[in-house]
């Protein structure tokens, strides 16, 4: 919220002391309280090519959203076959054929380090075309408003309606919108929660009572939150909740494409009559068009301002009202500042989308891309680590030599059994046991698919070799043609 004092309606007694609730509901009649109260908006419906594109972006999106946990992916055994899940439960991460494991976040926060570098080099290239066209905030709040005008009509239909009395008529359409609403509320929350448990199995336990209370929880508060957000604050959400209006300042520049109006061609503006000249005049004729079509309700002529989403919609309002008049389209539409101010001057304009700031983010986002790919090609399906006993460290037999106790973990990461050969090396005559297995190397284990099997074994040196204190050794572990080393420590005791 914006903080707004009449210093003119302060008296002595209101500054030096604490405001009553009595006072406060004063000045709120007034309009002069601490907090500026929120003004409705109306936005127009508009058409054109950037309304279009607007609609086919947020079908698309909510259809991903609300289809993708439907998707069925084949995988072995008992493993889910959801095909984009989050298996807390099995503490895995499925996408389609990708598998990841909690040992393997690190991906997870390289595609997040990937998303922001993307809208990092977006921004600076054509401005915010995620708040404008992606962000959820934006979608569903279009698709509210779509439902707002089911009910109530346009614009002027919606302005009748609200400054109207209660009547049959207002309190059907006002709750109809409103039961709509909240039943989009609650498929979006209800989505979210099938990619956190197995859909089909979820959707029939969520009805009667037994899914995990986390669903329930989860679904209620994004049922309110979506209600809230898009039904209630709106534009509110994106200039006084959301980060990115403030952040994007810094990656922007004169270069950078946005929603502009080209003043050089647009003023100076009046009202324009039919057989009027349009010598020593600009073209906009101060209709308003683009100020009823944003859904900030801000002037665009005004400026870049922190409020704009670069939705386009002010373009197709406009682009209409040149038709009309008989003028180019173009006067409110995607540009560069220094386009508008070179126009201005009477210059060709020239635009930079290869520019320092450009460059750095392209690299980065190369860079991590590259490490991404490497890292992802590169991952081992066989993982072994080697913990070796800590109490006892080592165990001195009858006859002299020395053992030690260790458990292998051995995880397999792909979706069939594998069998393992294990061997110890880097101490001469170590010998290596399990037990139930047979004496002698190689040691032969079978590892269950997609999880880690703990093996138990045991390393003796004989006398012969017994020195002092520790000494390095590893253990190989074979899977296949994949090979695996892995550093441990023999524990020998302080003397022979």
């Amino acid at each position: 919220m914006t903080l707004i004092i009449d210093r003119t309606r302060q008296t002595p007694a209101a500054s030096s002391g604490p405001v009553s609730a009595a006072e406060r509901q004063r000045a709120k009649a007034r309009g002069t309280g601490l907090y500026k109260v929120r003004v409705p908006i109306y936005p127009k419906l508009v058409h054109g090519p950037w309304r279009w594109l607007k609609w086919a972006l947020l079908i698309a999106m909510l259809g991903i959203y609300y289809v993708t946990p439907w998707i069925r992916w084949e995988r072995p055994g008992a493993l889910p076959d959801q095909a984009v899940l989050v298996d807390f439960d099995g503490g895995r991460f499925y996408f389609f054929w990708i598998q990841l494991w909690p040992q393997e976040v690190y991906f997870i926060t390289g595609l997040l380090v990937l998303a922001a570098l993307a809208l990092f080099l977006t921004t600076a290239l054509f401005g915010r075309l995620w708040c404008g066209y992606a962000c959820p905030q934006t979608v569903w709040t279009d698709l509210y408003i779509y439902v707002e005008r089911m009910f109530e009509g346009d614009r002027n239909a919606r302005m009748r309606l609200d400054a109207a009395p209660m009547s049959f008529n207002k309190a059907w359409r006002k709750t109809g919108k409103h039961l709509v609403w909240i039943g989009i509320a609650f498929g979006t929350g209800g989505a979210w929660i099938f990619y956190f448990h197995d859909a089909p199995t979820l959707i029939r336990t969520f009805w009667t009572g037994e899914a995990p209370i986390t669903a329930y929880v989860s679904c209620l508060v994004l049922t309110g939150t979506t209600y809230l957000f898009a039904g209630h604050m709106r534009e509110q959400v994106c200039t006084y909740m959301c980060p990115w209006p403030r952040i994007q300042g810094a990656m922007l520049d004169d270069q950078s494409f946005q929603v502009t109006y080209r003043y050089d061609r647009g003023e100076p503006r009046g009202p324009h009559k039919k057989s009027d000249s349009w010598e020593g005049r600009g073209d906009c004729i101060d209709c308003n068009a683009c100020v009823v079509a944003c859904p900030m309700g801000i002037d665009i002529r005004n400026g870049p301002q922190l409020e704009c989403i670069n939705c386009g919609l002010c373009i197709d309002a406009c682009d209409d009202i040149m038709v009309k008049v008989g003028r180019p389209k173009g006067l409110i539409a995607y540009d560069t500042d220094a386009a508008v101010a070179a126009r201005a001057k009477g210059e060709k304009p020239k635009h930079k989308l290869i520019r320092p700031r450009t460059l750095y983010y392209a690299v980065a986002l190369t860079l991590v891309s590259g490490v991404m790919v490497w890292g992802f090609l590169g991952r081992k399906e066989l993982d072994v680590h080697a913990l070796r006993d800590r109490n006892p460290a080592m165990v001195r037999l009858s006859d002299g030599a020395v053992r030690n106790g260790y458990t292998l973990k051995i995880a397999n990461r792909t979706f069939q059994p594998t069998t393992v050969e294990v061997r110890f090396a880097g101490i001469e005559g170590a010998r290596l046991r399990s037990p139930g297995k047979p004496a002698g190397e190689p040691l032969r284990f079978e590892v269950e698919p997609n999880r880690v099997t703990p093996v138990r074994v045991f390393v003796t040196v004989p006398y012969e070799q017994v020195g002092e204190g520790q000494q390095g050794a590893a253990f190989e572990v074979r899977a296949g043609d994949e090979r695996q080393l892995v550093q441990t420590a023999f524990t020998f005791g302080d003397q022979r």
